[in-house]
């Protein structure tokens, strides 16, 4: 059985723009199945503007507005005759047109006095409603003629009376007024006019801008409803203003209380006024699109489900600080009192107040356009004290606006004022003033204009967003990084689900071309996007696109070997970028652009990871920071550090050539694309010398020995013309081979490193048994002598080449920053 309670549905102009908004809105309200509807309805998008157009050309004495006129008429008209036929538009238009002569009369009325008084205005405004009302109440009946056809004048039910705070209803004779004119037993789909009602005269009058909403309101107190629905253009109550936050959700559920603080700081979704009946009724409002009538919308009520401690963030600009100080007001009651008396005495409404302890000055948000009156009527009321010199001055700052969070589960919990300011300095932004009630409710704080929407989505992603939300750039998506996408897309869900960690692909770079998108770039088809969508590189514009100010993180992943993208780390650290990266270069060139890494990432409070530059996915750095960190004594770091020259050497049994292991290991794609990359040492050598650092060691390549596999002769030829010639020198690698059989030993391409800083990177000679001697044929294997472990060393082995494994390792350092950014804890 259908509930026979009221429920009341408001409709502003947005949804009644033309005929298809009001076949959506039939169409709405038609799904619904409840026994009796109330619809209060707003003009026609833009149509009260015009009507007061009217009464402004009529008091000009332009008589052009009879054209006007009839343009509404015939845009009225055009609607009526998409929706409605045969006698109901029949009736609809004829009843405009008489409607039409009365306005007229009152505009020639206007136009002979040259003067436009409120209520001539009210009545040519109200018109908007009437019209609204009583289209959408001809095509329901047409529609569902069982349920509806009818419509209310307002004027008829709600009076008002004019009070210092604006229109106050009366609620007794309004209430005798609707049972008078709506039958108890009613049953069916009822439109009512808002925006317009009349005073104790019997005369007509208005709620005011946006009074539709209250008028909604007021109707559904007046049927005791059990429900009321605002339908709007947007899904809900956003947790910040959309059009400067991106990141804004809907509010699911909100507190009256909440819901007032939102509307009083700017949420325009809800009419400040339009709550008070409800919050007096208990009445439930719902704040649904009329775009989107799938979306449930926010439920707005006396109490609601506590989910989290900030509902709203919100902003209102246009404001200036007044401050007066001095050190006379210390101690001296009535201070305040006097300053506030003269402020109201002026008609300047305060917004926020903000006083330090020791009384020494008083700091007050006004309106920026009375904020010289303000300032004149304070100077004046504290005349004697500034000429006496007992209070120092009554300055203004202008172009502020205040910030404000909004919830009331704030109350009782630490450190939400501490998060706040917290976020807002680590956005750069400077807080010229704060306020909070003793409600708890809001906490206030007073910014230059310029920087609010930075502070906005600076607050909403400290509240709002995971600690862990990333937004990444990547740049070469070449075999590593394409293989990284691939396993950040496999894992993404999981790692969002189980550790709230959401990872955005923002950005994706190649040499000449970079894809970039506002929310993420949908890894499954990114190629075909970059096709598409890439334009030109620009590593600055890369850098800015991924760290806006509704982002709390930004990183940069460079997968290349490029020392010119390397080259712009510490940019981008110092600007609080995070850097990942297996590119060595970096890390092993100019010692001194090393160290000013870490300057830059101090500067920043960022951080950069580079555990692959060394053993891929193994844990080589990882383990050595983790020794250090915990008082062990490094004493010695020995290993082979090239799957290639660890392929080479354990194929290599002196019955086959050198020179042909090497080719077969270039075609079956275990060498670079030019061998001697890898028979150079120079790969090896750059990751020893990133060890050394670690230790604390200044080392820079050519400090040490390096024995490069290449003959002289071949190091400057074509790959072709090496691979070619290389056979000549075979002899001399046969002959290190027998030489290490002779002693049961086998060669190996090792890298070593003591405390001291001797380093050197070389061929050798090693014992079988050694540890070098019994891996697979492309591990890497990394040998630790530590104070803790000196008859046993630590030693690691594994893959240490190849995209996937690569990575996974890049992978690895993504989530370790991820633990860092949610922790605080780590080190780097």
């Amino acid at each position: 059985m259908a509930d026979k309670r009221w429920k009341i549905h408001k409709f502003g102009g947005s949804s009644l723009a033309d005929a298809d908004c009001f076949r959506r809105v039939a169409g709405i309200l038609l799904n619904y199945d409840d026994a009796r509807m109330g619809v209060v309805v707003s003009a026609m998008g833009g149509m009260t503007n015009a009507l007061i157009k009217l009464a402004l050309a009529a008091e000009q004495d332009d008589t052009s507005f009879g054209v006007v006129l009839s343009a509404i008429g015939e845009r009225y008209s055009a609607t009526a005759r998409e929706i409605l036929d045969g006698d109901a538009l029949v009736d609809v238009l004829d009843k405009w047109s008489a409607d039409a002569d009365d306005v007229i009369d009152v505009l020639k009325a206007i136009a002979l006095v040259k003067s436009a008084p409120q209520r001539s205005r009210d009545v040519i405004a109200g018109y908007g409603e009437i019209w609204s009302a009583r289209l959408l109440a001809a095509y329901l009946g047409q529609k569902a003629p069982s349920r509806g056809g009818t419509w209310l004048d307002a004027r008829e039910i709600i009076t008002l009376r004019d009070a210092e705070l604006g229109p106050t209803v009366l609620w007794e004779r309004s209430q005798v007024n609707i049972e008078r004119v709506l039958p108890a037993d009613f049953q069916g789909i009822t439109v009512v006019t808002g925006f317009i009602a009349s005073d104790e005269d019997g005369l007509q009058t208005t709620l005011g801008r946006n009074g539709s909403d209250h008028s909604a309101a007021i109707f559904a107190a007046l049927t005791k409803a059990n429900e009321l629905t605002i339908w709007t253009d947007v899904d809900g109550v956003m947790s910040a203003d959309p059009n400067r936050v991106p990141e804004a959700q809907v509010i699911d559920r909100l507190t009256y209380n909440e819901a007032m603080e939102l509307a009083y700081f700017g949420a325009k979704v809800i009419h400040p006024q339009t709550l008070g009946p409800a919050v007096d009724n208990d009445i439930p409002v719902i704040i649904r699109s009329s775009h989107n009538p799938e979306h449930p919308g926010s439920r707005i009520e006396a109490g609601s489900v506590p989910a989290d401690n900030i509902k709203g963030i919100t902003a209102i600009a246009g404001m200036a600080l007044v401050n007066l100080e001095g050190s006379g007001m210390i101690g001296v009651p009535g201070t305040a009192d006097r300053l506030f008396a003269s402020l109201r005495g002026a008609g300047v409404s305060v917004t926020l107040i903000s006083q330090a302890s020791s009384e020494h000055s008083i700091c007050i948000a006004v309106p920026q356009d009375v904020a010289e009156r303000a300032r004149n009527v304070i100077s004046d009321e504290f005349a004697e004290e500034l000429e006496s010199g007992q209070i120092q001055k009554v300055d203004i700052t202008n172009e502020q606006s205040i910030v404000a969070l909004v919830g009331d589960d704030m109350a009782g919990t630490p450190g939400i004022a501490a998060k706040f300011f917290g976020t807002l300095g680590r956005a750069g932004v400077n807080i010229r003033a704060i306020a909070q009630g003793s409600s708890e409710r809001n906490i206030s704080a007073v910014v230059d204009s310029v920087q609010s929407t930075k502070a906005l989505r600076a607050a909403h992603s400290g509240f709002y967003l995971s600690a862990k939300t990333i937004s990444i750039g990547l740049i070469g998506p070449g075999t590593v990084g394409a293989s990284l996408l691939r396993q950040i897309e496999k894992q993404s869900g999981k790692l969002s689900t189980k550790f709230n960690l959401d990872l955005r692909v923002r950005a994706i770079s190649r040499s000449r071309k970079m894809l970039l998108a506002d929310k993420r770039i949908d890894i499954a088809s990114w190629q075909d996007d970059f096709e598409s969508s890439a334009v030109d590189v620009d590593l600055e514009l890369l850098a800015d696109h991924l760290k806006p100010d509704h982002l709390p993180h930004a990183v940069i992943i460079d997968c290349t070997a490029s020392g010119e993208i390397s080259a712009k780390y510490a940019e981008w650290l110092s600007r609080g970028i995070h850097v990942i990266t297996p590119n060595k270069k970096a890390f092993s060139d100019n010692y001194a652009e090393y160290a000013a890494l870490q300057a830059a990432a101090d500067k920043g409070s960022s951080h950069y990871f580079y555990e692959t530059t060394v053993g891929a996915a193994l844990p080589v750095i990882t383990t050595l920071c983790d020794l250090i960190h915990t008082g062990d004594e490094v004493r010695s770091i020995s290993g082979i550090f090239s799957g290639t020259l660890a392929y080479l050497f354990n194929v290599y049994d002196g019955t086959t050539a050198f020179s042909k292991i090497v080719r077969e290991a270039k075609e079956s794609g275990y060498t670079e694309p030019d061998p001697r990359d890898d028979l150079s040492g120079m790969d090896v050598a750059r990751k020893l010398t990133i060890l050394a650092r670690e230790m604390g060691l200044k080392i820079e390549i050519g400090d040490f020995p390096v024995r490069n596999l290449v003959p002289e002769a071949l190091r400057d030829c074509s790959i072709d013309e090496f691979l070619e010639k290389l056979p000549e020198y075979d002899g001399e690698m046969q002959l290190l081979f027998e030489t290490a059989a002779a002693e049961d030993k086998q060669l190996r391409y090792v890298a070593k490193l003591d405390a001291a800083g001797n380093a050197s990177v070389g061929l050798e000679a090693v014992d079988k048994t050694h540890p070098f001697c019994n891996i697979n044929l492309t591990d890497n294997i990394v040998q630790f002598e530590t104070e803790r472990y000196s008859a046993n060393p630590l030693v690691i082995q594994g893959p240490g080449a190849g995209p996937e494994v690569t990575a996974a390792g890049v992978f690895s350092d993504l989530l370790r920053l991820a633990n860092f950014l949610s922790t605080g804890v780590g080190y780097v």
